[in-house]
């Protein structure tokens, strides 16, 4: 009896181990304390949590800016496994004290105007060319990814009604239906995200400009979600899916401003002559004043996650579609936060309205395109909340722009052919035009250049097509 206990007891450490693990506690414990008397190291984005003093916005005061959505299946699947998102869907907010554990502090766009300015990630420029002759001159050992970004595949030396002048490679774009990657500024220049670089192209030269990357050394790449033009096509606005938005001028090659606005994926942008307002996953649509020391102006919420955002072009109304089939019209007063304010239009279709575009000549009209389950193109008037059309494309309705000096409506569609149609619009009826076929994939994403003489569609098959319209 007393051997089979012996044999059990439980094998209990030297005096010299104790001696060595308390001498490295306290070591540890000496270095803590040394490094909070000291502050935070060179490379800490924010200070300690101790060191700041937050002097709350009076608007945040009034009401928590980020209480998420209830049952919102959309946003708990893109909250997963982040810690800031996580104490979002337990109800604390923007202007709540917040301390996640082992992550990198994001601060809303209402707190310090130092901590707003300190981009978390940092962009460099990299010029047409430029790129490539280090690339040769490194002798680059990635060989997996030979087709490099905007490189030529085809270019039809005539042009045919139906088919693409140009089909250049678009590596690495993301094959996500929620995403806006896409768009034309007013000067012809293409902004096409890839990965998580964003890459510009002259549309008029037909000619790669140059590329904007996150900084090498970063170990966590932030993957964009969408991007868009100033209406001056001066600044272009970066969305990603941390909730970072990233301003870029795009004449001085520089960053203008990084803006930690949401704790979510940044689902839509649009601009509103010099204010910027954003939607995130979580329902939230932030209005923003990038020469403000505290950007935001105004905040707004809806219980779906927000898939697209598009102001009126009188700046009137502000559209924001919604993964649950809704359609909000918000009025154009945005400033200061209410939690009472309520849209004062919404309209209904089957599914998501990820695919929107205010009609450039008929103020008060809107159209939208259903995903595969619907494959509906309909046109609203978000006056009377009703719908004047709709026709069926048997076919999921991935993108939608209007081309005003054709008075066409242009859409881009999945399965089963994968074709940009044009489509002409006179009430109360709409009928097409014609199809351009030319992607194997789903076509993405859409954009028009500034005199309605091209298109430009981006698809899961990786390729860029330029069309004339």
């Amino acid at each position: 009896m007393l051997t089979d206990f012996i044999g059990k007891r439980r094998h209990r450490p030297s005096e010299e181990q104790l001696d060595a693990h308390q001498l490295t506690y306290k070591r540890f414990r000496r270095r803590i304390q040394r490094n909070s008397r000291e502050g935070p190291a060179a490379s800490t984005p924010v200070a300690t949590w101790r060191q700041q003093s937050f002097e709350f916005d009076p608007v945040c005061q009034q009401l928590q800016l980020d209480s998420p959505p209830k049952d919102h299946e959309s946003a708990q699947t893109v909250l997963q496994g982040s810690p800031q998102e996580a104490a979002l869907v337990q109800g604390v907010s923007h202007c709540e004290a917040f301390k996640p554990s082992n992550t990198t502090r994001c601060v809303a766009a209402s707190r310090l105007p130092a901590v707003i300015n300190a981009t978390e990630q940092e962009w460099v420029w990299t010029a047409a060319g430029k790129e490539r002759r280090i690339s040769q001159q490194a002798g680059s050992d990635d060989r997996r990814h030979d087709l490099q970004p905007f490189d030529i595949l085809n270019e039809a030396p005539v042009t045919l009604q139906g088919k693409s002048v140009m089909k250049l490679g678009a590596p690495s774009l993301l094959n996500d239906y929620y995403t806006n990657l896409l768009d034309c500024s007013c000067d012809g220049l293409v902004a096409l995200a890839l990965a998580s670089s964003v890459y510009i192209w002259n549309s008029e030269t037909r000619a790669l400009v140059g590329h904007l990357d996150p900084q090498l050394g970063h170990t966590h790449r932030q993957s964009i979600s969408s991007l868009c033009w100033s209406r001056d096509g001066r600044t272009l606005c970066i969305g990603t899916r941390r909730g970072q938005i990233q301003l870029w001028d795009v004449e001085q090659k520089q960053s203008m401003r990084c803006l930690l606005s949401h704790l979510s994926v940044v689902a839509g942008l649009s601009w509103k002559q010099q204010l910027l307002s954003s939607g995130s996953v979580l329902g939230h649509i932030h209005h923003l004043d990038p020469r403000a020391s505290t950007p935001l102006v105004g905040v707004a919420v809806q219980k779906e996650a927000i898939c697209s955002l598009q102001w009126s072009p009188e700046d009137n109304w502000l559209a924001s579609g919604s993964t649950e089939g809704h359609l909000h019209i918000w009025d154009g007063d945005i400033t200061g936060v209410k939690r009472s304010r309520q849209p004062i239009a919404t309209m209904k279709q089957p599914s998501a309205v990820k695919a929107m575009g205010w009609c450039p000549w008929q103020r008060q009209v809107i159209a939208t395109g259903g995903g595969w389950k619907d494959g509906e193109l309909r046109i609203w008037d978000t006056l009377s909340s009703s719908c004047l059309t709709s026709i069926s494309t048997n076919s999921q309705i991935c993108s939608l722009r209007w081309a005003e000096k054709k008075r066409y409506l242009i859409t881009s569609h999945g399965l089963p052919h994968h074709q940009v149609a044009c489509w002409r619009w006179e009430f109360p009826s709409i009928s097409p035009i014609n199809q351009l076929t030319g992607h194997s994939h789903r076509v993405l994403h859409l954009a028009v250049n500034p005199d309605n003489t091209q298109i430009f569609s981006a698809g899961a098959d990786q390729r860029f097509h330029s069309w004339d319209l």
